[in-house]
C-alpha cells in the first residue's frame, strides 16, 4: 500500500492516519469538518489536499449511520482500489450498502477493537492498536485484492486480524463493549445526586466500574442505534440477574431464617457465576488468565517516585505484569499495586523493602 484516504478524523481516524504515515504510506485526510482534518494533518496524520488520482485504499472512519452513504458516495466517485470500513458496526452498514446496489466485492467491513474515552483528533494516536484485535468481515463475494489491502491495512496498524461474520460480530460487541458502556453509565449515574459525603468516599472499585462512563454521549449514540436489538437482548438478562438479586437482597432482611438462607443462597449464585465469567476474560497479549501476586507499596505523589519504583523492580530482576494505582483521599500519597509472578513476589518484597520503600502488608 502506497496510498490511503481517511475519511473522517475523529479518534480512530486519525489513528489510522498517524499509523499509516509513520510508516511511508502517503495518506490524503477528508471530513466533513475541513478543520478536523487541518488538525489531523497538522499532528503528522497526512495531507488534507485531495488525491491527485486514485488511491489504493479508502478508509470510512464515521458514525455507523453514516458510513454506507459515505462508501457509497466513494466508491461513486472511483476513487480507491478497495473500500474499508473501521465502525463498530458491521451488519447494518453491509446490508445498507446491498441495498444502494454497491460493488461489495471492492469493500469490507472491518472493525478494530481500541478506543479511549476522549474523542477527536487530538486524541489520535499511532500506537492506538498496537496488540490489539481488528475484525474484519470478508464474505464469499470479497475480491482477494481488497482482503490482502485489510490485512497489510492491519500489519501496518500493529494490530493482529481476526476474520468473523458480521452479524455474529455484533452480537460479541452488544456483550463485549456497548452492554459494558450503558452499564458502566447506569452505575455513575447514581453518583449524580449522591451525598457529598459519599462521593468522598470513592475508591478504586468504583474508579473501574465507572472509567468509561466518561465516554462521549453523542458517539455512544451513534453506535447504540445501529446495534440495538442485541444489547437490548444482554441488559434483558442483566435485568432478570438484577430482579433476582433484589429479591434475594430483600430475602436477606427477613426475620425467617430460611428466607435469609435462601436469600445468600441467590447472592452468592451471581457472585459465583461472575467469578467464572471474570477468568473467562483473555489475560496478557490474549493469553489465557493468569493468577499474579500482588506487592502493594505505599508511594508519594511527586515526579519520579513511578520512574524510581519501576528501576528498582527492574535491579530485582522482576518483571512487573500489571500494576495499578490507588490514590489515598485527601493527601500526597497512594498505593501502588504490582502485580508478578507468585514465585517472585517474595524477592521483589525483599528488594523494595532494602532499597526503603514501605510495603503494604
Amino acid at each position: 500500500m502506497r496510498t490511503a484516504l481517511v475519511i473522517g478524523t475523529g479518534l480512530i481516524g486519525t489513528s489510522v492516519a498517524l499509523a499509516l504515515a509513520g510508516r511511508g504510506v502517503r495518506v490524503h485526510l477528508s471530513d466533513q469538518d475541513p478543520d478536523r482534518a487541518r488538525t489531523a494533518a497538522a499532528l503528522g496524520a497526512g495531507t488534507a489536499e485531495e488525491p491527485e488520482g486514485p488511491v489504493d485504499l479508502v478508509v470510512v472512519a464515521v458514525p455507523p449511520a453514516h458510513v454506507a452513504r459515505t462508501v457509497a458516495e466513494a466508491m461513486r466517485r472511483g476513487i480507491a482500489r478497495g473500500f474499508l470500513d473501521v465502525a463498530s458496526v458491521k451488519g447494518g452498514p453491509r446490508r445498507e450498502l446491498e441495498a444502494l446496489g454497491c460493488d461489495l466485492t471492492r469493500y469490507l467491513g472491518t472493525h478494530p477493537m481500541a478506543g479511549a474515552e476522549r474523542s477527536g483528533p487530538l486524541a489520535g494516536t499511532a500506537d492506538l492498536f498496537e496488540g490489539r484485535p481488528w475484525v474484519l468481515t470478508p464474505t464469499s463475494a470479497t475480491d482477494t485484492e481488497v482482503l490482502n489491502l485489510a490485512l497489510e491495512l492491519v500489519a501496518l496498524c500493529r494490530a493482529v486480524p481476526v476474520v468473523m461474520d458480521a452479524d455474529a460480530h455484533d452480537r460479541a460487541v452488544a456483550l463485549v463493549s456497548h452492554t459494558p458502556q450503558l452499564l458502566s453509565s447506569m452505575v455513575a449515574a447514581r453518583l449524580e445526586d449522591a451525598d457529598e459525603t459519599a462521593v468522598r468516599l470513592c475508591g478504586q472499585g468504583i474508579r473501574d466500574v465507572t472509567r468509561i462512563a466518561a465516554s462521549d454521549p453523542g458517539m455512544w449514540i451513534d453506535i447504540l442505534s445501529a446495534n440495538p436489538g442485541p444489547v437490548a437482548d444482554i441488559l434483558a438478562a442483566v435485568a432478570a440477574d438484577l430482579d433476582e438479586t433484589v429479591r434475594a437482597l430483600r430475602a436477606l432482611q427477613s426475620a425467617d431464617e430460611a428466607k435469609r438462607g435462601d436469600g445468600a443462597a441467590g447472592i452468592e449464585d451471581v457472585l459465583r457465576r461472575g467469578n467464572v465469567g471474570r477468568e473467562r476474560v483473555p489475560g496478557k497479549h490474549g493469553a489465557a488468565p493468569a493468577a499474579y501476586e500482588t506487592v502493594a507499596v505505599f508511594i508519594g505523589d511527586q515526579p519520579g517516585e513511578l520512574a524510581r519504583i519501576f528501576a528498582d523492580a527492574g535491579r530485582a530482576g522482576v518483571n512487573i505484569e500489571d500494576v495499578r494505582i490507588e490514590h489515598a483521599t485527601g493527601q500526597q500519597s497512594g498505593l501502588i499495586q504490582l502485580f508478578v509472578e507468585p514465585h517472585a513476589a517474595p524477592g521483589l518484597t525483599a528488594a523494595l523493602r532494602e532499597r526503603g520503600w514501605s510495603i503494604r502488608q
